[in-house]
């Protein structure tokens, strides 16, 4: 989107927000914005007496955006006790909605060795009520075709556009037996609601702690893939022994709740390396399409680490071997125009 559509779009939601405030008096500033056309903004409420001084406008520009999955999921993540913004107002024609704050403070910004224990035991206990609520037939299938969808994402824009590599027959059948061993896994393991970005960036720290956003692409899937996105995060790494803790901690209560995990850790802990492993290859995948489609370059400096929890789980596993001897020829082509491409990824 130009400058000069975002502006007509900030005026034309300007004027909406005069409408659903009762022409209350209030100012913009930049909350944020992510990784699709979306972007938020604090209201700020100038009256005295108002119950909330400040407020969230969601500018979700159709046709690239559609705000309705937001609202609905809102009310059902709501209703399964997470902290979740409240929709006050909508206008999902021109893709404005009116939320309450959850205010600025995310996870990421506060994680260190000191709080670590206390926000992702949070963190943990929400996605148990979350997991607890799900039922079928209620969110879009995290399916077979959704998880290839995402898989391919890496040769399309990884590979052939960021490292600017061709995969030969042989190497694009290895790739191709990767996913569909991933997929086999994932698509056994327990099925439950799935948030689908459950990570510091997207929690808050906030009172009912966390806060929850960015689940609008809320589907219905395997149990592994928020507990992958919250301790294998892009943006932030702990040591293999304290993720191992807090997984093992969650699992113990998961258990005790019914949920639908394996008796046995050492098959959980299988189930959620591979769940990684898929999400891990999506995420290099979205990160060089921000880079090479959408011109943001602010994700190429988190995709090392991405690529070390790739790399180690092929490592570990002798069916992913084969994936990680690709890594390994990826690492070591030398045909790339960008000098820098190697200490990017630090492979």
């Amino acid at each position: 989107m130009s400058n000069s559509q975002q502006d007509i779009r900030q005026q034309q939601l300007g004027a909406w927000l005069s409408s659903a405030l009762q022409h209350s008096e209030f100012r913009l500033t930049t909350a944020s914005a992510d990784a699709s056309f979306r972007r938020y903004f604090r209201v700020h409420l100038e009256a005295k007496n108002s119950a909330d001084k400040t407020l969230i406008a969601m500018d979700a520009p159709p046709p690239q955006e559609n705000c309705e999955p937001f609202v609905r999921i809102a009310k059902l993540f709501g209703d399964a006790g997470v902290h979740v913004p409240k929709v006050i107002a909508q206008d999902l024609q021109q893709g404005f909605l009116l939320l309450s704050d959850l205010g600025d403070v995310t996870y990421l910004s506060q994680l260190n060795q000191d709080t670590a224990p206390r926000l992702y035991h949070d963190a943990n206990r929400a996605l148990i009520k979350l997991q607890l609520a799900s039922k079928p037939d209620v969110l879009p299938n995290y399916d077979a075709a959704l998880l290839m969808r995402e898989m391919q994402l890496f040769p399309d824009w990884y590979i052939a556009k960021h490292l600017d590599v061709a995969l030969d027959d042989k190497q694009q059948a290895v790739l191709q037996k990767t996913f569909e061993l991933l997929n086999r896994n994932i698509l056994a393991q327990g099925q439950v609601y799935v948030h689908r970005d459950y990570h510091s960036r997207n929690l808050m720290v906030c009172d009912n702690n966390p806060g929850v956003l960015d689940f609008q692409d809320a589907v219905y899937g395997a149990i592994t893939y928020d507990l992958v996105s919250l301790l294998k995060d892009a943006y932030i790494e702990w040591e293999e022994e304290q993720i191992i803790d807090w997984l093992v901690r969650y699992w113990q209560v998961a258990r005790k709740e019914n949920l639908p995990v394996p008796a046995d850790f050492s098959e959980f802990y299988r189930d959620f390396e591979y769940m990684g492993a898929q999400r891990h290859i999506k995420v290099l995948g979205i990160f060089a399409r921000l880079y090479h489609r959408d011109g943001k370059d602010g994700y190429l400096k988190d995709m090392p680490l991405v690529m070390m929890y790739l790399r180690k789980v092929c490592e570990r596993y002798v069916e992913l071997r084969p994936m990680l001897r690709l890594l390994d020829v990826l690492s070591g082509n030398d045909k790339h125009p960008d000098a820098n491409y190697k200490s990017l990824l630090k492979l």
